[in-house]
């Protein structure tokens, strides 16, 4: 009885430790998850999704963590799971930042940057503000929280468990990702650059035709009423593709793309 309660004890031991590690990933991870660590989102929410992630990833993944439980190779590996877990939370913190930008290349090109630009807990213009927050809504409905837990999950076949992420690997993801983000963003942005650049275009020609009318007063209603019409049109076009382009990504695991 003595033998099997030691050995009952070692494996609870080290199914605490398998634990604690994935907990140290996923922790990381979630803190930067779109619609899960939003700044709006309370710590201790943050820190039960946390623990609820864990729960499905620590019984899908084989990891073996030091059984000797010496100090040095502890502390390699919590910090080594850690930076693993903000490089994932990082790469799909990007799509965020993708949708931002294009709201405000959208609110900067039809004059709407300054309505209501410190509505939310980022200094956003309304454009932006909508964008993200239907964006994160459509996420959430359309199965995030699952899309997320098989990322975590494959996640371990691309950075290896206890093992810091290669330096020159994460400046060479780091800045194709910086790059897809801005031309997500661009894409996303695109119909009202364009309307913008056209309209602008043909206020000029107007306004050389008329030099004694006002195309100021004419024209800043006239932009504001298109850019909110053409929200209307495109935001659901945009949504789709942003939303797309989240579920790719989160199907295939960090580095493999």
């Amino acid at each position: 009885m003595i033998a099997v309660a030691q050995e009952l004890l070692g494996l609870s031991q080290q199914a605490l430790w398998h634990s604690f590690l994935v907990f140290l990933r996923v922790g990381a991870a979630v803190s930067l998850l779109p619609a899960f660590g939003e700044q709006t989102v309370p710590l201790r929410v943050k820190l039960g999704l946390a623990f609820a992630f864990t729960m499905i990833v620590a019984p899908a993944v084989d990891t073996a963590g030091p059984s000797d439980f010496q100090l040095g190779l502890m502390v390699r590996f919590v910090f080594a799971e850690t930076a693993n877990g903000l490089v994932l939370g990082i790469a799909v913190r990007m799509f965020v930042l993708a949708m931002q930008t294009a709201g405000a290349i959208a609110a900067q090109s039809t004059s709407l940057s300054q309505l209501l630009g410190n509505s939310a807990a980022e200094p956003l213009p309304a454009i932006g503000h909508i964008l993200v927050i239907a964006g994160l809504a459509l996420a959430v409905t359309t199965g995030l929280h699952l899309r997320v837990a098989e990322y975590l999950v494959m996640s371990y076949s691309t950075l290896a468990f206890g093992r810091w992420p290669g330096v020159d690997w994460v400046s060479q993801w780091g800045v194709a990702q910086v790059a897809r983000t801005f031309g997500m963003a661009f894409q996303l942005a695109a119909p009202f650059v364009i309307v913008s650049a056209l309209y602008n275009l043909t206020l000029g020609v107007i306004n050389r035709a008329m030099p004694q009318l006002m195309v100021a007063f004419v024209g800043a209603p006239v932009i504001t009423l298109g850019g909110l019409v053409l929200l209307a049109l495109v935001s659901p076009v945009a949504l789709t593709v942003w939303v797309d382009a989240l579920n790719t990504f989160l199907s295939v695991p960090v580095g493999t793309k």
